[in-house]
This record gives C-alpha cells, structure tokens and sequence, in this order.
C-alpha cells in the first residue's frame, strides 16, 4: 500500500509496520480546533471498536490498548493541522495505536513471542483494509467486540467489576458515569476500574469468546453489561445529549449476537426484545427544540413499529418455554406500553403487578422504585407515595435522582405542590444529564406559576 509523503514520518522508524492509509492526494489543511473536535468525535463514535482491535493486539492489556489510543490522539492533534484529514480518522487512530502498541511490545524483551503472534496477525489485516472506509470485513470488528465483553466479564472478575470494565472499555463511558449508574462515589469506581484491569493483565485471562459449553456459566455478567450500555445510550447520565444512539445500536447489535450464539437461552430473546421495544421510542422522547417528553407526552406516531413488532415476536416466541426471568418480564412491561394506543389506555395495574414481581427475581431497590411509580399511576398518587416512603430508608435510591422526581411527580398529581417542588429540587441536585435537568426545571415552573395563581386568588 503506497503512502502518502504527508505520514511518511509518522511512525517511529524502528516499529518496523507499514505505513497508516491516508488520503493519496492531499487533504486541506485544518485548524486546530476542528481537528479536535474529530478526534473527539472518533473516540465517541468508535471507542469499542478501536478499544477491541487495539486490545487484541495487546493481548488484552487493556490500560495499555486504552493508553496507546491515547497516545495515537495526541499524534492527530499534532499532525492533522498541518498534513490534513486520513480517509477514515477512526481507522487512522486504531491502525497508530496498534503500531504503538507493537512498539511497546517489542521494547519489553519478555513479550518477544507475543509480538511475532500479533505482528504476523497485523500483517495479514494490513493487506486487506480499505483507507475509504471500515474493514471490508466488517464481522472481524464485530468478533473483536465479543471478545471484549467476554474477557471482561470473566469469572475471575466479581461481577460489578465485570459490568464496570465493560462499560469503560467496550461503552467508552467515565468513571463518573459509571459511578452513577451504580450509585457510588467516583473514586470508588475509579480504584475499581484499575484493579479490575490489572487482574486482567496479571491473571493472564485469554482475549476471546469462550467455548459453546461455557457460555452459559458467563451469560450473567454478559447479559446485565449489554442491557447497562444500552442504559447508558437511551438516558446518558451526564453527556450532554440525553440519548447515545451508537451505546443504543451497541448493545443491540451484541444481543443479537448473542442470541444467536445461544438460541436456546430465553433470558437472551429477552433481552433482545426488551432493547428493541424500548429502542423502538426513542425518537419520540425529544420535542422539536431537543427538550424530553415522558411517556405521556410522546407522539405514539413517532414510534418505531418494525421494532415493536420485532421485539413482540421475541417475547412470544420465548414465552411458550414458561422460564421466565428478570429481561422477559422487563420486556413485557415495555410490551404493554407499546399495546396501549393512547396513554390513558396502559394498563398500569398489570405493570405494577409485573415490576413485583421482577423485584421478587431481583430484589433491585430500582426496580422497587419503578413499582412505587407503577402503583401510583394503577391506584392513585397516594397509594404510590405510600409505598415510595416505604423506600426512603435506602441510602443508595436518596442519591438517585429518580427517587425524587417519582415522589415530585406523584405530589404534583395529588395537588400538593409545595412538598412537589421541594421534590424537584432535590431531584435536580442530584441530576446531571442537562435535557433532563431542564424537564425537572419546566416542571418546577409549572409548579410556581400555579403557586402564585393560587396565592393570587
């Protein structure tokens, strides 16, 4: 593959690697600013792909995978301002930090055998990779992602460390964000991050997908870490959208993988079908100006019916097997919202009986949460609050800012809008996503301009 004299000097002379595929022609140069804004635009749009490819090469080291990308981002700032924009910046920087990683590998004399392995692996992919576009073989990027959720999830590691790292590695999350999902202080997730890492490197665990007669046994860990990602793409905790369509079509896609991997496994279908449901709104919760509408407010219109029907089909088809568990039952729930053709038409009794009993499968204080909501749209706004109180107890749900907007919510519909909007404020001390944060503040008007009407009269 002939290079361009722009990336001539990129690499280091000693790596010994082919050079990166650039634009042959020339590309027009670009300031500063907007470099950076592509390079951060790669590293958020394509993380888990280049995290995976770039840990294979480094054996599933994966702070080095992580540090060489870094590493491949500093090169971008410095050399796209002046030699302009690679066909593919995603491919650029994943093909960089494999060669820095090779570097690495080589300069350390006990990895010797390991650097003919990879750099023979890496010659081979050189050939075959087209500078316009993504790999020809799109399913070897795909594998990698599979390789990367399955080393992580590795029974060696405790489960929370398990769903943590794939977060980091596979979702491209933070710390932070990760720390709010589990409702834990960010250094926490922070140490836990870097031990989880380094008992990966230490321990030895093989970067790939296991065997068929061990995937069941490392189906847990896989399952909750894909529905988390999706999590984290349909209500982002802090980025600046609420949703993250590229977490979204992640965790779809490695559900579909999985489920067909593991046909026979109903907790997969499940979780397919309760992704694809919930996926299937996603489009109608943004009003015109990017503000959230809740399900009441949306425009069942907007939904996506191929992707109702889909996920619908799943659940039956995994229902006649009667062995029902927690992604099943959360599908059906999702299933009967989908059903009701008006929001006055959900039939919340059958939805807080289905979230007791979830809770009873998983004694998940959220999912408790969600039953409180539940009774209380069923059978009255105080009803719920009766059973919301009955969870203030829990030190983890007071710093889950939806405990609060549920009770403000339910306060507001009861007509007591005083206690409601102590409620919202302390539901936006604690959120931090700014489209939701700024649904909490038009709730929170709405509650004064009535406060004042009813002083007023």
């Amino acid at each position: 593959m002939k290079c361009d004299r722009f990336w001539s000097s990129l690499l280091e002379p000693e790596s010994g690697i082919a050079p990166i595929p650039t634009n042959p022609t020339g590309a027009p140069r670009l300031d500063r600013g907007a470099v950076q804004e592509l390079v951060e635009r790669a590293i958020r749009d394509d993380w888990a792909r280049m995290l995976a490819s770039v840990a294979r090469a480094a054996g599933a080291d994966f702070q080095l995978a992580e540090d060489a990308l870094q590493e491949a981002s500093l090169v971008a700032l410095r050399r796209w301002p002046e030699d302009g924009m690679p066909w593919n910046p995603s491919l650029w920087l994943m093909t960089v930090a494999r060669h820095k990683v090779i570097d690495r590998l080589r300069r350390e004399q006990t990895f010797q055998r390991k650097l003919a392995e990879v750099a023979r692996e890496l010659d081979l992919q050189e050939g075959s990779t087209d500078p316009n576009g993504d790999p020809p073989d799109a399913e070897l990027w795909t594998d990698d992602r599979l390789r990367l959720v399955f080393t992580c999830c590795h029974p060696a590691l405790g489960l929370e460390a398990q769903i943590s790292l794939t977060l980091r590695l596979l979702g491209g999350l933070t710390a932070e964000e990760i720390a709010r999902a589990f409702l834990v202080p960010e250094a926490t997730m922070a140490k836990r991050l870097v031990r989880a890492k380094r008992k990966i490197r230490d321990a030895g665990i093989p970067y790939r997908v296991p065997g068929i007669e061990h995937l069941p046994q490392r189906l847990t860990g896989v399952l909750r870490v894909i529905y988390l990602i999706f999590n984290e793409g349909y209500t982002s905790t802090s980025a600046e959208a609420l949703i993250r369509p590229q977490l979204c079509d992640e965790a779809i896609r490695l559900a579909r993988l999985l489920a067909a991997l593991l046909p026979r496994e109903p907790e997969v279908k499940g979780l397919l079908a309760l992704l694809l449901l919930t996926h299937s709104r996603w489009r109608a919760r943004l009003d015109r100006v990017g503000d959230l509408l809740v399900l009441d407010e949306q425009d069942r219109s907007l939904w996506d019916w191929d992707l109702v029907q889909e996920g619908t089909a799943i659940l039956d088809s995994v229902a006649v097997e009667r062995r029902p568990g927690p992604y099943q039952v959360e599908a059906a729930i999702a299933a009967l919202h989908a059903q009701a053709c008006a929001p006055d038409q959900v039939d919340w009794p059958q939805i807080a009986a289905l979230y007791g009993q979830l809770f009873r499968m998983t004694a998940n204080p959220i999912v408790d949460l969600n039953r409180g909501a539940a009774v209380g749209m069923a059978y009255g706004p105080d009803a719920g609050l009766r059973y919301l109180d009955a969870l203030d107890q829990n030190p983890r749900l007071d710093r889950y800012h939806y405990l609060h907007a549920a009770r403000a919510d339910l306060l507001r519909r009861a007509g007591r809008h005083a206690p409601a909007a102590q409620a919202y404020e302390r539901a936006l001390r604690l959120c931090g996503n700014p489209v939701e944060r700024r649904y909490l503040e038009r709730r929170l008007r709405e509650l004064r301009d009535m406060q004042m009407r009813g002083e007023a009269n």
